[in-house]
């Protein structure tokens, strides 16, 4: 065997270290604005009698706050980071690397200014009128070009699962916001959707629950595939699972929508085809979620001692409660008692805050001393504080939810011997207003453990020994 007579290479890891950071930022902002609304439902002048600082208009900046700003700048960091490393191979194209960071970080800047000023299209998870559309395309493509081709130029014949996910996430995403954000502009800030009526409500949902089925799953399990083996110091348990976990999931991931649509002008045959394909999700979410944990095998002694492995393999916990609780939700029966009430607010909590948020997490904290020429990170004491701090944060948060959705959806059924409403609506929502207030104080605990994070990684940074990491050099025959 004999060297390769290649010139040296070096990883382009500085859009990574960019697009880290961000996230931490963009995490304690989006945090806090939803620490803020859920603060002014129990406190409601808490709006000041601004228009700017509603509850509906805080609400939309702060899910494209968490969800595509500190999400999206998670995903798009660690998939840079993971396609490099495992391809054996630097960045295709790392200035058009550059523009997707400052790109994405222009959208979110637009979105923080246009929300709060009500200039929305009103549909969930895709309030951004168009001219941000157009800009968010253009961003994406960018991303999809430097990702695929760093695939295309890879140095290694395999491609390793973690960059299938992330493809996924890519693609789909992709024909989600095209399709679904076809629309006809009426003036700088003002458009108006080419669907209408139910067909609107049904490619919505068709958007929206596979932004959570692609953007908040697909993409966060690249994450998972590649920083739990890591973290773990072990291989993937069952890597042909992996491989079955992601064309069971992207084959019938697409068709559960219509669930979000039950009870309304959608038809029946429409609403049973979401529910049956959201029950046989159970399967291969359920597998991705035990070939993740059972990575531990042989190293269960990790969880005592790690807490970065405690953030990872409780964010996998998270990942099957929630891929179980949505599949039962999405039963005509059981949704007739969870719709429209807050049962549905700490499901998705659940998922957010356990899933999301702690692969996030565990996958910086493992990530960020190496961006940075670190051992570690500054205090793993900290990271230990972090993590029971946000996981009893997520306990009060999910539950109060819980409790008072099924509360609210009893007493919303609760009829008397004539036929009457036994409870009004008002009485609803003093019933429910002392679980509020735990859900404040849970999102309170999950804040400040983003806090204690921020701090960590200051200190981390500001020990920096930066070194360029370089592309391992093959062997040719």
């Amino acid at each position: 065997m004999s060297a390769a007579t290649a010139t040296e290479l070096t990883y382009h890891d500085r859009v990574v270290r960019q697009f880290s950071l961000m996230t931490i930022v963009w995490g304690l902002v989006g945090m806090a604005v939803g620490v803020l609304i859920a603060a002014q439902l129990y406190w409601p002048a808490l709006n000041f009698d601004l228009p700017w600082l509603t509850y509906s208009r805080l609400r939309p900046l702060h899910t494209n706050a968490v969800i595509f700003a500190f999400g999206g700048s998670a995903l798009i960091g660690t998939s840079y980071y993971v396609v490099q490393r495992t391809s054996h191979a630097p960045l295709f194209a790392p200035r058009l690397a550059a523009f997707t960071f400052w790109g994405w970080q222009t959208v979110i800047v637009a979105a923080a200014i246009t929300l709060p000023l009500g200039l929305t299209t009103s549909k969930e998870y895709a309030e951004l009128e168009w001219p941000i559309d157009l800009l968010i395309t253009l961003v994406w493509v960018a991303y999809a070009v430097v990702f695929f081709g760093t695939i295309v130029k890879r140095r290694v014949k395999h491609i390793y699962v973690a960059n299938w996910f992330y493809g996924g996430f890519i693609l789909a995403v992709a024909l989600l916001h095209v399709v679904n954000s076809a629309e006809l502009p009426v003036g700088w800030w003002k458009s108006y959707p080419l669907y209408a009526g139910t067909v609107d409500a049904m490619v919505q949902w068709w958007y929206g629950h596979n932004a959570v089925g692609f953007f908040l799953t697909a993409g966060f399990l690249g994450m998972m595939y590649y920083f739990v083996p890591k973290q773990a110091e072990r291989p993937i348990y069952s890597y042909r699972l992996s491989i079955v976990h992601f064309w069971a999931l992207i084959s019938v991931y697409m068709w559960a929508g219509p669930h979000h649509l039950h009870w309304t002008a959608l038809p029946d045959w429409a609403q049973s085809l979401g529910m049956v394909f959201s029950l046989i999700l159970l399967a291969p979410s359920w597998g991705g979620m035990i070939n993740g944990i059972m990575t531990l095998s042989g190293a269960w002694h990790k969880l005592r001692d790690d807490p970065i492995i405690k953030f990872l393999i409780v964010s996998l916990s998270f990942y099957g409660m929630a891929t179980f609780e949505g599949p039962m939700m999405s039963i005509r029966t059981v949704n007739a008692l969870s719709h429209y009430t807050d049962w549905t607010i700490g499901h998705v909590h659940a998922g957010a805050l356990g899933w999301v948020g702690f692969i996030t997490m565990g996958s910086l904290y493992n990530l960020i001393p190496r961006l940075y020429g670190q051992q570690q990170m500054y205090s793993v004491r900290l990271i230990e504080w972090h993590f029971w701090i946000a996981t009893i944060g997520i306990a009060m948060y999910a539950g109060s939810m819980w409790i008072a959705g099924v509360m609210q959806g009893l007493m919303w059924r609760a009829v008397n011997p004539d036929g009457t409403l036994t409870y009004t609506f008002i009485e609803t929502l003093r019933a429910t207003r002392p679980y509020y207030l735990i859900r404040l104080g849970g999102g309170g605990l999950y804040l400040a453990g983003m806090g204690i994070m921020a701090y960590n990684v200051y200190r981390t940074v500001r020990a920096r020994q930066p070194q360029p990491a370089l592309v391992p050099q093959l062997q040719t025959a």
